[in-house]
């Protein structure tokens, strides 16, 4: 056999991710026939660096080898012919991980076949994707794929809405109804998904005794392009295609964003949270407001998803999500030991790349309201009174005044959205809903 194959046999091992020294021995057996003993000892150096990490990148595993004094005493003695990056150079073809080859996703090897699969130019896919950041450096309107909208939420924060032009977004909608809807969501998962909602996320925690809410600080800017990147990675997608659909679904954003006053925004006020947004939209990101950002954040969220159940089933207590809210509840062991399980639980959080809100965190006993979400949980979900009274004076209005006198914001379909204000009662509460839609009918529109 060849010398060199002794290191591309383990180069495809390392490449597609394998985590214990088992796998990488049996993936490279079946070409390394006796030789495979060499494998052990390097690999199990490679297992230790690369543990419960994602699909490691080319350079990370040259990277890798390179620095390791092992392989540089057998490759001074066997493989001086061939230098490391081009024996890792070879076609590369789908290696997802265990789980995901059961998915039902496309297989695309190559970046060429990826624009295919998109139905568009090389070219306009690499532009789209920007891996470059161009578009975060041009300061025109027309060469950049995002419209920006700035938002103050009612704690005086910022919220970047970042709207994909449609070209963009229609590559994005073909990336989430062909790969990203058939990678199934963790069950303590939500928030954007088919089958899913408001209601199944609080239903857990109705009537228990004590009920912990918290909340994630810049949920969708905490996703790095990196770790999307990887995700695909995960997926079984080459490098290439994989960093292609990655920059495809994140955005960074342009300084001058921050310095226009156009959103009707008092420009002192932006000027004194542009600092503290800058940090989180500066760099690659999920973009609020793409199509695929919703679902790529449930799927990178797994991991944390999986830790959060094991240490709420070990307190005995129930977890949920719905995107950045996080609910806890149980009993009384759970009420006992609450204030000391948020701690493991920003821990954790801290450890998966996110950030606590602390300001939002609220523990919630059987003796006060429990709300999660806008709705009431405590011995059965309801809409809050506040929310439910001034619906039905709105609707009152309406039947009496004409509806043109409620539209205070300027709803352009306001009877929609009032329609959808009252589904959403019926939702959650038929019995108390049936007066709103009685009054509701009664519009002349």
């Amino acid at each position: 056999m060849p010398s060199h194959s002794l290191l591309r046999a383990l180069a495809r091992a390392f490449l597609a991710g394998e985590q214990s020294v088992e796998q990488v021995v049996v993936r490279s057996s079946q070409t390394l026939g006796n030789h495979w003993q060499r494998l052990r000892p390097l690999a199990r150096r490679y297992v230790k660096a690369f543990a419960r990490r994602t699909r490691p990148r080319h350079r990370d595993v040259v990277q890798f080898l390179l620095q390791d004094r092992g392989f540089l005493e057998i490759s001074s003695r066997y493989f001086r012919e061939l230098p490391v990056a081009h024996w890792l150079t070879e076609p590369q073809k789908m290696q997802p991980v265990e789980a995901a080859s059961t998915w039902d996703i496309p297989a695309i090897e190559s970046v060429g076949s990826l624009a295919d699969w998109l139905r568009i130019p090389f070219g306009d896919l690499q532009w789209f994707a920007d891996l470059k950041g161009l578009g975060y450096k041009t300061s025109s309107q027309q060469l950049r794929h995002y419209h920006y909208r700035i938002l103050t939420k009612q704690s005086g924060s910022i919220r970047l809405i970042e709207a994909p032009k449609p070209r963009l977004k229609e590559i994005q909608r073909q990336i989430l109804v062909q790969i990203l809807d058939k990678v199934p969501p963790h069950p303590a998962a939500h928030g954007f998904l088919k089958g899913r909602s408001i209601k199944t996320y609080i239903a857990p925690h109705v009537g228990q005794r004590v009920l912990l809410r918290m909340d994630l600080r810049d949920f969708f800017p905490s996703f790095a392009a990196a770790r999307i990147q990887a995700f695909f990675r995960t997926l079984g997608y080459p490098e290439a295609v994989a960093d292609l659909l990655g920059g495809a679904c994140t955005n960074a954003v342009p300084r001058d964003v921050w310095s226009r006053a156009a959103f009707g925004e008092d420009p002192l006020h932006l000027w004194e949270r542009r600092g503290e947004a800058w940090a989180s939209y500066s760099r690659p990101h999920l973009p609020q407001g793409a199509p695929t950002s919703p679902a790529l954040a449930n799927l990178c969220t797994y991991r944390a998803d999986c830790r959060l159940t094991g240490l709420a089933r070990s307190m005995g207590a129930e977890y949920t999500r719905y995107a950045d809210d996080l609910a806890f509840s149980g009993s009384e062991a759970f009420e006992a030991r609450v204030e000391r399980f948020s701690t493991h639980v920003a821990a954790i959080l801290f450890e998966e790349g996110f950030a606590v809100n602390h300001r939002k965190t609220r523990i919630m006993r059987q003796g006060v309201r429990q709300h999660l979400a806008g709705l009431v949980a405590n011995q059965r979900m309801n809409v809050m009174r506040t929310d439910f009274d001034r619906l039905k004076a709105m609707l009152n209005n309406c039947v009496r005044l004409g509806p043109e006198s409620q539209n205070r914001e300027g709803h352009p379909h306001f009877r929609s959205h009032l329609e959808g204000r009252v589904g959403f009662v019926e939702m959650i509460n038929p019995a108390k809903a049936e007066r709103l839609r009685t009054k509701f009918e009664q519009i002349r529109w």
